[in-house]
């Protein structure tokens, strides 16, 4: 995407989808998902993602597990039960939000 601003305030939302989709993820399993949906259109680097998870966490949104797999530690994130209640939220945010901008961009003439 050239104007990674314009996913930069949407990068929550994309996490915790994410997370209502799969049981559990890890950090590069999340950025490979999405690089993976978007054909390469989108790439959350670990700069962006790992504070994203961070804020999450500490805000009681996602719980971490950390898994021993192939002698390193993993650390895995999941939805709490308040995180998916925000999913929901924040989906519901953006689909507005979209609904919106495609008003302003392709308005109906007003004699429809």
């Amino acid at each position: 995407m050239k104007n990674s601003k314009l996913y930069k305030g949407s990068l929550i939302t994309i996490i915790l989808k994410l997370l209502s989709e799969h049981e559990k993820m890890y950090g590069y399993e999340i950025t490979q998902k999405v690089k993976t949906i978007t054909k390469g259109a989108l790439k959350i680097t670990e700069g962006a993602l790992y504070p994203a998870l961070h804020k999450l966490e500490a805000d009681g949104l996602l719980s971490v597990e950390i898994v021993e797999v192939n002698n390193r530690l993993r650390k895995y994130y999941k939805l709490t039960e308040q995180g998916n209640k925000e999913t929901v939220s924040k989906l519901n945010e953006l689909e507005n939000y979209i609904k919106t901008m495609q008003t302003l961009i392709s308005p109906k003439p007003s004699w429809q």
